[in-house]
């Protein structure tokens, strides 16, 4: 199974049956249980061959396994993962409200806000496309793309609160916060499992979602206004709650990857690629929340 983020997709992290397997046939020695799965392919943080971490000569020896293991200070931790989340989405706030304070959105000025808005967010495009294909984290990556992520979101804040409903992105932000602490609340109670058939229908709906949304884009762009009328009105609202629920699925599916990393000693640099997904799940649902609740202020 592959993580919903694309930072996650190139990487071993997955699960299958709902048990931590790293698309694993045995598991690491104190690591939980593992089921045979017929779509089980090694573990990349497993001891022994399979592990391309364990071949560090200084690295411990399991006098039972006779395997390398990799020293305790080099493994991730759910502290690590914490400290660099904190420290992308610290670059994203700090830059957005930055970029709101610093580009103003009145009508004289807006066209040039937006503008910079629009190149911010290529930018920050770019720069997560090059970090997905790389083999390992980049810290310098991860943190420029929060940074230009951050622009983006300052600026079409600023324009949301300005002309649309002073106030709306506090409530998206609170909004966001309650989906993430719902969904972790719901995950580590055991109400939601990431199983594979999980995973399969969260991805399929969410190419199906994407998709829609490119096909209303084109038609905004050659035929104006609101295109195929997927981000306004009724079917705007609909739509907002349904990117909602599948950003809270992907938050599901990151928690998952997470808990996978830590189980099998996933190298410490793989806190940042943690961290890098998560953020981008975060901006997504923020976005979603952001239109929704901008869509039902501006019909009151």
């Amino acid at each position: 199974m592959r993580s919903s983020n694309p930072v996650f997709s190139r990487r071993g992290f997955s699960r299958d049956a709902g048990y931590a397997g790293f698309n694993a046939q045995q598991p690491q020695a104190g690591g939980p249980a593992v089921g045979t799965s017929p779509y089980a392919t090694g573990n990349p943080y497993a001891q022994g061959a399979a592990n391309p971490y364990a071949t560090n000569p200084y690295a411990p020896q399991d006098t039972q396994l006779g395997a390398p293991q990799q020293a305790r200070g080099n493994v991730m931790t759910i502290d690590d993962v914490v400290s660099r989340t904190a420290m992308t989405l610290g670059t994203v706030v700090v830059t957005a409200v930055l970029s709101w304070l610093l580009l103003p959105v009145d009508p004289a000025n807006l066209g040039k806000s937006y503008g910079i808005a629009i190149g911010a967010g290529l930018v920050a495009l770019v720069l997560s496309l090059v970090q997905s294909f790389k083999r390992k984290p980049s810290p310098a990556l991860i943190l420029g793309y929060a940074a230009f992520e951050g622009v983006f979101l300052g600026v079409i804040s600023a324009a949301v609160s300005t002309y649309i409903a002073d106030g709306v992105v506090v409530q998206a932000v609170l909004g966001t916060m309650s989906v993430f602490a719902g969904v972790l609340l719901a995950y580590k109670m055991g109400w939601i499992r990431v199983t594979r058939r999980f995973y399969g229908f969260v991805m399929a709906a969410a190419m199906g979602f994407v998709l829609l949304m490119a096909v209303n884009l084109l038609f905004s762009v050659f035929g104006g206004g609101d295109g195929l009328g997927f981000r306004s009105g009724g079917l705007g609202i609909v739509f907002g709650i349904v990117g909602i629920i599948l950003g809270a699925c992907f938050l599901a599916l990151d928690f998952k990857q997470v808990e996978d990393g830590v189980a099998y000693g996933a190298p410490r640099e793989e806190a940042w690629l943690a961290a890098f997904g998560l953020t981008m799940t975060l901006v997504w649902i923020y976005l979603e929340m952001l239109r929704l609740l901008s869509i039902l202020q501006g019909d009151d």
